[in-house]
């Protein structure tokens, strides 16, 4: 049976490299990707959310913000403009991150930029979602549809 090469990397570095992975999970610009063997060659671009990695019984997760995915040839390639595995993730910060993010769009004044926060919103509760997974919590709190793609 045919199975999958995977490969993350960023600007700075390789940050995953399996093979043999039977279904790969991408946070796809228009919804989520699901990737099979033999899949159709596509190029995508991604948006923020959880990567996923099947292989056997062991799946593998990482928060992924922005970039492209590229299959072709049972190969995926994941050209990030950040990416972090689970294990990287630094759930204490992250929370931290959580809470400032929602104290300044609590607070909507003017000085505030509302995108930035909003985003920073996002990325730490994709990196709480992540993170908490793979060390087999549930997933964050109230504005959880946030860190879901």
């Amino acid at each position: 049976m045919a199975k999958l090469s995977v490969e993350v990397v960023t600007g700075e570095r390789v940050v995953f490299q399996e093979d043999d992975v039977d279904m790969v999970v991408v946070p796809g610009a228009d919804g989520t990707l699901g990737i099979l063997p033999r899949h159709a060659p596509l190029i995508s671009l991604l948006s923020f959310g959880e990567m996923r990695v099947i292989k056997g019984s062991q799946e593998q997760s990482l928060a992924i913000f922005g970039g492209f995915v590229e299959v072709a040839h049972n190969r995926v390639r994941v050209l990030a403009d950040t990416a972090e595995r689970a294990e990287e993730i630094d759930l204490a910060r992250a929370e931290e991150a959580r809470k400032r993010a929602e104290a300044r769009l609590e607070r909507s004044r003017a000085d505030v930029d509302l995108i930035r926060a909003e985003a920073a919103l996002r990325r730490s509760m994709i990196r709480l979602k992540v993170g908490r997974r793979s060390r087999g919590r549930q997933p964050v709190g109230p504005r959880q549809e946030l860190g879901d793609s």
